[in-house]
C-alpha cells in the first residue's frame, strides 16, 4: 500500500514512529549508570532517515540534546561518508560545537541497514558524571581544560567495540565505570530502537522509510508555515541581563518574522567570557527554536521540517556563538535563558500568551566527595551531580509552576537517589515561600536546599547558577522574584 494513499494508514505509522523512539528514550534510562540520565532524564533520542533528517523524537529528554542532535547527524554523515557506513557501526562525539555545546555531552550515531541498504540513523545523547579535566564547572579558560574531547568517530565497526577508545576514555574520567556504562547504554538504546523499526517496517510492509519520511516532513512543513502565516510580519527586539561570570552579560534579540521564516539574530550581545560560560552556536540555536516553536507551533511534532522555518544567528566571538577553543563547560547556564530572551520579543506581538521570565537556567552542583586521610592508601572518592530548580514564570491566567525546570524539562533528582550515589546527606529541600514575585499570577516558588558530606568525609564542589544580581522580571507590571541566595 503506497503511504500517500491512506492518510489514517500514514498517521497510525507516524505515531507507531514516535512509539519506536520513546522505546528507545526508555532503554536509556533503564539502562543508563549516571543519575542525570536515570532520574533526570538529561537525554535525548530520534530517529532520522537517511538525509539525515528528523523524523521523529522522543517525548522524554531535553530540548537542548534534541534540537542539537537534529542538527548534529549531519556533521556525522560528512565527517564519515555515508559509504563507508556498514552494518553493526556505532559512531561518538563530544564535539561541543559539532555535538551539543559541551563536552559532557555524549552523542551516538548508529545506521540503519535493511536488507542491506541503508534507510536512516538513529541517535542519542547523554549527558555523563564526569569527563575529566577541571571537572563540570566553569573555571577552564579554554576547552582543552575542560575535559576528553572526542571527534566525530566509530565507537564500533561491524560490531567490534573500539576498545582502544573505552581504555582512552576509562583512563581520562574520575567515575569511568559510570561513564563507559553510559557509552554502552547510549549504544544500546539505538540498537533496540533499530530492532523495533525494523519490526514496524515488516508489519506495514516498508523497505524503507522514504514515503512515510516525506509524509511526515511535507505535513509537519504546512502546519508550521501556517502558524507562521499568522503571525504580524515585521521586527521585534528584547533584550536580558544576566550575572555571568566576571562581568555581567547583555543578551540581545532581534526577531524577524517573514511569510515562512521565523529568525532570531543576537547582534549587540556581549562578547565570549574568559570562562566556561560561553554558548557554541549550535545550542544557541536549539534554544532559539525551542521558545519559538513553544509560543508559535507548540502543537505540532518536533522533526526537521517543523524546524526548519525558525533559525538563529549570532555574530562569531559573541557569547552565544563561541568559537574553538572557547570555554564551554556550563553554557546551559546562559543558554537556558535565551527561550526568556525570544520570547519577550514575541510577547509584544502575542499578549496574553507569554509566560513572565521564570528561574530560568537549572542550580546545578557537581558535588566531589572524599574520605578523610587516614594514612592507609588511596581515598575513597565519589562524583555527584544534582540539578534543582527555581520556579517557572507566571502564566498568562496561571501561577508559575514550582521549583519546575523550564526550559530543560529534565526532572529534580529525588534525594534518595541522590544519596545512593555517594557520602552526602541532603538534610533539607523544600519550597521556600513567598519566592516568586507579586502580580496578578505569581511566579513558582524556588527550593532551599541544605546539604553536607556525610560522617568521615569532605565535600567540595562546583556551583553552576545565575539570577543573583539579576533577577528574573515580571511582565505587565508584574514584580520581580526574590533573589538567589546562596550560602
Amino acid at each position: 500500500m503506497s503511504v500517500k494513499s491512506n492518510h489514517i494508514h500514514s498517521q497510525v505509522m507516524w505515531n507507531r514512529l514516535i512509539s519506536v523512539v520513546e522505546e528507545q528514550a526508555l532503554t536509556l534510562i533503564r539502562t543508563a549508570f549516571s543519575t542525570s540520565v536515570r532520574e533526570a532524564g538529561d537525554l535525548s533520542a530520534g530517529v532520522f532517515d537517511e538525509q539525515g533528517r528528523m523524523l521523529a523524537q522522543a517525548v522524554t529528554g531535553t530540548p537542548g540534546h534534541v534540537n542539537a542532535m537534529a542538527e548534529a547527524v549531519g556533521h556525522f554523515m560528512r565527517a564519515l561518508g555515508v559509504e563507508s557506513m556498514a552494518e553493526g557501526d556505532v559512531y561518538i562525539t563530544n564535539d561541543p560545537w559539532k555535538g551539543t555545546g559541551h563536552l559532557h555531552d555524549i552523542t551516538v550515531v548508529s545506521p540503519v541497514f535493511r536488507k542491506q541498504k541503508l534507510i536512516g540513523f538513529f541517535a542519542c545523547t547523554a549527558h555523563v558524571v564526569d569527563i575529566g579535566g577541571r571537572g563540570f564547572g566553569p573555571d577552564g579558560r579554554e576547552v582543552y581544560e575542560e575535559g576528553l574531547f572526542i571527534p566525530i568517530m566509530r565507537f564500533a565497526i561491524k560490531g567490534e567495540v573500539n576498545r582502544d577508545l573505552i581504555n582512552i576514555v576509562r583512563n581520562n574520567v574520575r567515575e569511568a565505570d559510570q561513564v563507559v556504562g553510559d557509552i554502552y547504554a547510549l549504544a544500546a538504546c539505538n540498537e533496540i530502537g533499530d530492532r523495533r523499526l525494523q519490526e514496524m517496517m515488516s508489519e506495514f510492509k516498508l523497505e524503507n522509510l522514504d514515503e512515510l519520511g516525506e509524509y511526515i516532513l511535507e505535513n509537519s512543513r504546512i502546519a508550521t508555515l501556517a502558524k507562521i502565516a499568522e503571525l504580524p510580519k515585521g521586527s521585534f527586539s528584547n533584550e536580558m541581563r544576566v550575572d555571568g561570570y566576571e562581568k555581567q552579560i547583555t543578551m540581545r534579540v532581534k526577531l524577524t518574522i517573514g511569510e515562512d521564516r521565523v529568525v532570531a539574530d543576537y547582534e549587540g550581545t556581549s562578547g565570549v567570557s574568559e570562562y566556561g560560560i560561553n554558548v557554541p552556536l549550535i545550542y544557541t540555536k536549539a534554544y532559539s527554536c525551542y521558545g519559538l516553536k513553544c509560543a508559535i507551533a507548540p502543537e505540532i511534532p518536533n522533526n526537521a521540517a517543523s524546524l526548519a522555518p525558525f533559525d538563529a544567528v549570532a555574530p562569531e566571538g559573541c557569547i552565544l556563538n563561541a568559537q574553538h577553543p572557547s570555554p564551554v563547560a556550563v553554557r546551559h547556564v546562559l543558554g537556558h535563558f535565551i527561550p526568556d530572551v525570544v520570547l519577550g520579543a514575541l510577547h509584544q506581538f502575542l499578549p496574553n500568551r507569554i509566560p513572565a521570565e521564570g528561574a530560568g537556567t537549572t542550580w546545578n552542583i557537581q558535588i566531589g566527595v572524599d574520605a578523610k586521610h587516614n594514612g592507609q592508601g588511596k581515598k575513597d572518592s565519589s562524583q555527584i551531580l544534582m540539578f534543582n530548580s527555581g520556579g517557572g514564570g507566571a502564566r498568562p491566567e496561571y501561577d508559575g509552576l514550582n521549583a519546575t525546570a523550564f526550559p530543560s524539562g529534565i526532572h529534580t533528582m529525588p534525594v534518595e537517589a541522590t544519596e545512593q550515589v555517594g557520602p552526602i546527606v541532603v538534610w533539607r529541600k523544600e519550597l521556600r515561600p513567598d519566592s516568586g514575585g507579586a502580580g496578578k499570577c505569581r511566579g513558582g516558588l524556588g527550593q532551599v536546599v541544605e546539604i553536607s558530606a556525610a560522617e568521615g568525609y569532605t565535600m567540595a564542589f562546583n556551583a553552576m547558577f545565575d539570577r543573583i544580581l539579576n533577577p528574573a522580571l515580571g511582565r505587565e507590571q508584574g514584580g520581580k522574584v526574590q533573589k538567589v541566595v546562596c550560602s
